[in-house]
């Protein structure tokens, strides 16, 4: 009788393996994942891929779902900070995170179900954004008729993504003095960012 795998073993087999899918994606793309790449990379058999998770696609949907969580942890913790607005922009400029998600993106455009589950976390990440950071503006009176907090978030988090996709074609014309921009009006509601240590101890936003 073969021996029975201990869930820990097992789970270590299935993160290896989604670990080893993350690594093709961000140093190749989506194109080059293959479980042939997937099983050397993990330094595994292949056919374990389909064992642990049936279809490539599903190993896909599991792996954005894991990065999803985490980013949504993040998230609330940015915004549950002292700095909340200096917490959410820097998330917004995670490179390893904003790059997984372009190659996810890409792939949505040929796996329909990656792009529901892209969908529908994206409803719960700007949902959340919207209700913690709705409430951060208005302490800090901001004007919400002049300056709705949707459009804010979107012009936040929108100019990150699209100021990574231009660098990736070696443009940045305009990135610095954007930044500057944003950070800029940051600091007039916040002070200045603070290492998280520091604003941990504060206790409060400037």
């Amino acid at each position: 009788m073969p021996a029975r795998r201990s869930p820990v073993d097992e789970s270590a087999t299935r993160t290896a393996l989604l670990d080893a899918t993350e690594e093709i994606l961000l140093e190749e793309g989506y194109a080059a994942v293959t479980t042939r790449r997937i099983g050397a990379k993990a330094g595994m058999n292949n056919a374990l891929v389909f064992y642990y998770f049936g279809t490539v696609d599903n190993l896909f949907i599991e792996l954005f779902r894991r990065g999803a969580e985490r980013s949504l942890e993040g998230l609330e913790r940015a915004l549950r900070s002292p700095q909340p607005l200096w917490g959410f922009w820097d998330l917004t400029h995670d490179f390893s995170s904003n790059a997984l998600l372009m190659e996810f993106t890409a792939l949505a455009n040929h796996r329909k179900a990656i792009r529901a589950e892209i969908a529908a976390y994206s409803k719960k990440f700007r949902t959340l954004q919207l209700e913690m950071l709705s409430d951060v503006f208005e302490r800090y009176g901001v004007d919400s008729d002049r300056w709705p907090p949707a459009s804010l978030i979107l012009l936040m988090a929108g100019f990150s993504r699209f100021m990574h996709i231009e660098e990736g074609f070696g443009l940045d014309i305009g990135h610095a003095e954007t930044v500057a921009v944003i950070e800029r009006e940051i600091r007039a509601l916040e002070g200045d960012r603070r290492p998280a240590g520091e604003a941990a101890a504060t206790g409060h936003a400037e």
